[in-house]
């Protein structure tokens, strides 16, 4: 096995002694923004929010579109609002107050169910930009950054949580020799992975053959899953969103510890 593979099992986590030392007061806990919904739906970062509470975080909340406002009001405390467009979707100038937020957050979540609108897409696009924190990207958020011109692979400081469709178009894009295909066994995905990531500054956190795989700086880590999770990209980024912000300097141990969480 390349000496870049560790295996992780939930009863051999790789390090242990980081499960062992959460923080143990909500108030150090750190402060996670969620970012997502549109006005056909909010499942996405709701979940998000409810799985970081799960995770250990200290704080959270959820930016949403204003649109949403006249269904939640004030029964969703840790709901935020920016502006929307007239289809109900993230508008340019909700950019402010994104950018407020992230500055109070030790890091940032773009989640699901933003919807396919080109301005939310300007808005995600300048967002990233300007923003230079911690930033974990899943679901459609991943989409908008998923085109020939995209640059999210080279932004420090990113986690992208991807499902295998994803990882095909991005690294078809970033014109990797390698093509990944769901025919690969494992260790020629893994070592294609490696090769891919190394090549980036990006995080990526990937479900393939029944494992959970992580790549981050120059290493990769697997979890052999014991149940179908295909569909929890959420699940997984929130959790993975939680851990590395409590634990900002060990970015592999974090996200490799989340997946055992």
């Amino acid at each position: 096995m390349q000496d870049y593979w560790q295996r992780q099992t939930k009863q051999k986590p790789l390090f242990p002694d980081m499960l062992w030392s959460r923080p143990e007061n909500r108030q150090f806990a750190g402060k996670l923004l969620i970012v997502g919904g549109n006005a056909h739906g909010f499942a996405s970062p709701a979940e998000a929010y409810a799985e970081a509470g799960r995770a250990g975080i200290g704080v959270a909340r959820v930016l949403l579109p204003d649109v949403l406002y006249k269904t939640l009001g004030k029964a969703f405390e840790a709901g935020e609002f920016a502006p929307s467009t007239p289809s109900g979707s993230f508008s340019q100038k909700a950019l402010m107050e994104m950018l407020s937020l992230a500055q109070w957050a030790d890091g940032v979540l773009l989640d699901g169910d933003l919807g396919r609108n080109s301005e939310t897409a300007i808005l995600l696009e300048k967002f990233i930009t300007k923003y230079s924190g911690q930033l974990t990207l899943c679901s459609d958020a991943a989409d908008y950054f998923i085109n020939p011109q995209t640059t999210i692979l080279d932004r420090a400081d990113t986690l992208l949580v991807l499902n295998f469709p994803q990882l095909q178009k991005l690294a078809g894009h970033a014109h990797f020799t390698t093509a990944f295909t769901s025919t690969m066994d494992l260790m020629h995905f893994i070592s294609a992975l490696h090769e891919f990531q190394t090549g980036h500054s990006a995080h990526i956190l990937v479900h393939h053959l029944d494992n959970l795989i992580i790549a981050a700086k120059g290493k990769v880590c697997t979890t052999k899953l014991t149940t179908s999770t295909a569909q929890q990209g959420t699940v997984f980024a929130a959790h993975a969103a939680v851990w590395w912000l409590q634990n900002p300097s060990q970015p592999y141990q974090a996200l490799c510890s989340s997946i055992i969480d």
